[in-house]
């Protein structure tokens, strides 16, 4: 079985952040979306539960950060392409998030990223080899 992610995060108005995950190109699963919350598919083993900040609170006895004013997670995206990456970045700009920092360029990998209408930061990375596939690679190698 293929190991999934559920990434939660608090959020101030449902409905903005749905439209804003909705103009990226996700969708929501309606089966795990109510008033509370909201079921962001990411890909078939990645979801973002977006949360009321009541509801997300009934989940830890601490305090909610503020991503606008502090960071305590930085959610990073694979991407298949550095136009994909730029897409992204572009539709998250032109739904109201906002680009903390300019695109970089490492020749073997291309970034940008965008922060969210909460100020949850997201990195997007392209990488001419995934971690993964170098790491199958290396394994072949050594049969």
């Amino acid at each position: 079985m293929s190991r999934q992610i559920f990434v939660n995060l608090p959020v101030k108005d449902l409905d903005r952040s749905k439209a804003f995950f909705n103009a990226l190109g996700f969708s929501c699963n309606p089966q795990f979306t109510n008033a509370d919350g909201a079921c962001v598919v990411v890909s078939d083993t990645i979801y973002v539960m977006l949360l009321t900040e009541p509801f997300f609170k009934g989940f830890t006895p601490k305090a909610i950060s503020d991503a606008k004013r502090s960071t305590e997670v930085l959610l990073c995206l694979s991407c298949d392409s550095r136009a994909a990456v730029d897409d992204m970045a572009n539709k998250a700009k032109a739904a109201g998030g906002s680009w903390p920092n300019p695109p970089k360029d490492h020749g073997f990998m291309y970034q940008h990223g965008f922060e969210d209408l909460d100020g949850h930061m997201w990195e997007l990375v392209y990488m001419e080899s995934m971690p993964q596939q170098a790491e199958d690679a290396a394994a072949d190698a050594a049969i």
